[in-house]
């Protein structure tokens, strides 16, 4: 008897993957049992032809076992191909209908599996949040985190170009900034630094630093006094002249510095006081601040001096990006374990990003879902016929085979059964 395996072999293209291979592995072996039952069968059928009795019983049920099995062949063989190679009408079903096959399964896929709903429930039940915490302080997971996150951007940084960032100052920021009228945006600033009395430190900076200058700088400042002095003045009273003005301005600095509420520093929060209302509501103000602005970015230099700001900050972050034992990358790995422990300990963070990684899902999937699964049938479509068969049958084939081996057993006991009630009537 000719082997219904004989004329339709699984041949599946060089390559496969490990997972594929035992799908295939699995696949021959229940193909042989079911094959091994049907061989079985017809062997019991030969030598147990025109008995009675008992054997009578055993005949029938091997015949009805062999109808059972090659039936059973048949219907599982046309899903992928023509069975025996012949062109039966409705059979290889997959192989012709693969177009339809992937556009339903497209739509099944997107009605029940990618559902605002469905995604909702599944990372509320994940509790992502939580095990990204067990993650993040497990092992050597928060290094490995800053390693990849830091190659990443110093590659990043690396292969960007000077004249791509000069494009982008000239081309965006300059012009966006010249539309824009940032007098009010400078003086409603100015007002909440003012109000939170938050310039003092910078002022404090200023007199500390300007009082440093001048006292380790009193030959320079003398010079530049002497220099200014008329010329018939003699020169040992220019210079005693210089020394005093020289120490007055030292002494009134540090007089500055020290005292909270000096004269200079009420005039100075006076005056800055009332810039901050003009530049939000004096016409002429905004006027001359915004001609200022104008000026500064009409600049050539606004351009070169940016992109050498930017050169430097960016072959900074290189470098400390680079160094593994860097001040940047140990804080970072600190504050990457410091995050994933408060995952943990804080049930309400955790819920509260579960609830954004829904949204962000839930808003993915409502408007681009069916851009999402239509993967699926371009997927399909890109496959030939026989291709899509033999991937279909590879993850499906081997439970497919189960369907073999019960019509062989149900079909045997059927036989059974009919030849009983034959006998009996």
């Amino acid at each position: 008897m000719t082997s219904p395996e004989s004329t339709a072999s699984f041949q599946m293209p060089e390559g496969l993957s490990e997972g594929d291979a035992v799908r295939l592995k699995g696949l021959r072996k229940m193909r042989a049992l079911a094959l091994s039952l049907l061989v079985l069968a017809a062997v019991i059928y030969v030598f147990t032809r025109n008995e009675d009795g008992f054997v009578g019983y055993v005949n029938a049920g091997a015949e009805a076992a062999m109808v059972g099995a090659i039936a059973d062949w048949f219907a599982v063989t046309a899903l992928f191909r023509h069975p025996l190679g012949l062109p039966i009408p409705h059979t290889a079903i997959i192989p012709k209908r693969k177009e339809s096959l992937g556009e339903s399964l497209q739509e099944f896929v997107a009605d029940n599996f990618l559902r605002e709903e469905v995604i909702r429930e599944r990372i509320q039940s994940a509790e992502v949040s939580r095990r990204i915490g067990d993650w993040l302080v497990t092992g050597e997971h928060s290094q490995r985190v800053v390693t990849e996150a830091s190659r990443i951007l110093s590659d990043a940084l690396s292969h960007i170009k000077e004249t791509d960032v000069a494009a982008i100052i000239e081309e965006a920021l300059i012009p966006r900034m010249k539309e824009e009228h940032l007098s009010p945006v400078i003086g409603q600033l100015l007002e909440e630094v003012l109000r939170d009395d938050a310039h003092r430190g910078l002022v404090d900076l200023v007199l500390d630093e300007l009082g440093r200058w001048l006292l380790h700088n009193d030959d320079e400042v003398s010079a530049l006094i002497e220099n200014r002095a008329p010329a018939w003045t003699p020169q040992w009273l220019d210079k005693r002249v210089a020394g005093w003005v020289h120490e007055q301005v030292v002494e009134w600095v540090a007089e500055i510095s020290r005292t909270p509420g000096h004269p200079a520093r009420v005039t100075l929060d006076r005056w800055l006081v009332q810039l901050a209302h003009d530049l939000q509501h004096d016409e002429a103000t905004m006027e001359r601040a915004e001609n200022l602005k104008e000026r500064m970015l009409s600049q050539p230099r606004v351009i070169a001096t940016s992109i050498q700001l930017w050169d430097a900050l960016r072959r900074a972050l290189i470098g400390s990006l680079g160094d593994e034992n860097g001040l940047l990358r140990r804080r970072a790995r600190e504050e990457v374990d410091a995050f994933g422990q408060k995952l943990i300990d804080d049930p309400d963070l955790s819920r509260r990003l579960d609830a954004t990684i829904s949204d962000i899902a839930a808003y993915a999937v409502n408007n681009y879902g069916h851009e999402v699964a239509t993967i699926i049938s371009a997927t399909v479509n890109r496959w030939d016929g026989k291709e899509t068969a033999e991937r279909i049958e590879l993850h499906v084939g081997r439970d497919l085979q189960f369907i073999r081996i019960n019509g062989t057993v149900v079909g045997g006991l059927a036989g059974v059964v009919i030849h009983a009630i034959s006998t009996i009537l």
